[in-house]
Order: structure tokens, then sequence, then C-alpha cells
């Protein structure tokens, strides 16, 4: 935890009363005491310090200063497979982690239907999991997020609408003709050009799935011969985007 990620709520002329993960966080990891600074922020809002004014029993108080923007989200898009309820939370917290401005989990042939059913998605519990990526990366901007149970009222009727500022469509698929450098080759050095991903579940897009993407403009790239795990790929991929950004 590089960052004490605070709800506005939370806090009550500049001060906050912490319990829990994150005052057990800056007790026995931290080790911090009376007097001390860490660096917080708010989710959705400003980052700066916050000085230790108390400590008893499980309790931590804090006098917040916030002072900062939070860096820019990167202008990539993160179309995404409903994986594995369990997996899902990693990805989601890797993914705003690295730094993405908007997540679309979908449906596809290859995706358990019983995931759309899981505690997770049913009761769009995402914040617990995209703040872990937050506090990792020192930010405060959650990426929107959306589910979309219909593969092809999304890819059909949503997805062109989203696409009208984003000239970089990206489809990770095993059979893809091209490596992410080449498919991707418009983005070396661009780094506010915006980019979409779309990432099928770890059996792969079905052809149809494919051919949908392709008429929307999506170009089919691959990882090589070895086909990785959803919650590995991920990172990857991401890692992938923001490196060609940096290449002159």
């Amino acid at each position: 935890m590089n960052l004490i990620l605070l709800h506005p709520r939370e806090l009550t002329n500049q001060h906050v009363t912490l319990t829990g993960r994150r005052a057990e966080h800056i007790r026995k990891i931290l080790r911090a005491t009376v007097g001390d600074t860490l660096r917080v922020g708010v989710l959705d809002g400003l980052l700066g310090t916050g000085c230790i004014r108390e400590m008893a029993g499980n309790t931590v108080v804090l006098n917040v200063q916030l002072t900062s923007e939070p860096p820019p989200l990167p202008p990539t898009d993160l179309i995404l497979a409903v994986p594995r309820p369990i997996m899902l939370k990693r990805v989601l917290a890797q993914a705003a982690s690295m730094g993405v401005s908007r997540i679309f989990l979908v449906n596809a042939n290859r995706v358990e239907k019983s995931f759309f059913s899981s505690t997770l998605i049913r009761n769009n519990d995402f914040t617990e999991p995209l703040c872990l990526g937050l506090e990792q990366a020192i930010d405060t901007r959650l990426p929107e997020l959306s589910v979309h149970p219909r593969f092809r009222a999304f890819v059909e009727d949503l997805l062109p609408g989203l696409l009208n500022d984003c000239p970089l469509r990206l489809l990770a698929h095993p059979e893809g003709a091209r490596t992410m450098a080449r498919a991707a080759e418009g983005l070396r050095g661009q780094s506010d050009q915006r980019a979409i991903l779309a990432i099928g579940p770890e059996g792969g897009w079905v052809d149809f799935e494919v051919q949908r993407f392709k008429e929307q403009g999506f170009i089919p790239f691959s990882l090589g011969a070895r086909i990785l795990r959803v919650d590995t790929a991920v990172p990857a991929l991401l890692g992938q985007l923001s490196l060609l950004r940096q290449i002159p």
C-alpha cells in the first residue's frame, strides 16, 4: 500500500479516523507513530499528506492536507471477457494499478454464464479491488466500469459509439497474425492517443466474436506461442501499450 486512500465522506474538517485494514497497515507495516506524515489521497480527488494526530488501540486519526492533482489516466480502454470471480478481483486491481480509463466486462461464448451471478458482479461490488490497484499506483481516479451480459448487444449497439475518438483498436487473439508491436505501431511516442484493447476468455474468442470485432476495425494480434492466463495477459498487454507510448 503506497497510498492511504480515503473516501470523501470520511473527512471531517480535514481529519479522518481510520480503523480496519488501513489502520493496521499504518501500525504494523509502516510502523508509524504520532507525528509521522503519510501519503494520502481522496477517492476521485486530490493527493496530499496525512499527519498522524492520534493512535489508540485499532484507531488512527490523521490530519489531512490535500495539495495536488493525481496523474492523468492513460487514454486506454479495456474490454474484458469476464473471468472467474476470484481472478476478476486480481485483474481489476492490476488494471487500476496499470491505469485504464474505462473497463467493459463482457460476455463471450467461452465465458461460463454462472460468472454473471457471482456476488462481485451481482452486487456491483468493484470498488474494493479497484482501490487496491490505486493504492499500489499512488492514484485516486477510479476507472469507469460497466457490465455487459449480452455480447452482441455490446459489440453491435454500444461499441460503435465508444470508438468515435479511438483510432487504435486491438484484439488479443491466439490466432492473430501480428505482434502487438506491429498492430499498435501507430501508438509509438503518442502518449495522448486513445487505444482500446479487447482481451477474451482463456479459451479465446470464437470466430463469430472475432469477426464482429474486425467489423468494428479491431486488429487481431497474438502474444506468441504461449497461451497466458487472463491475470497474466492483462498486465502484460497494458505494460506493452505503456512502453509503446514511451518509445519515440
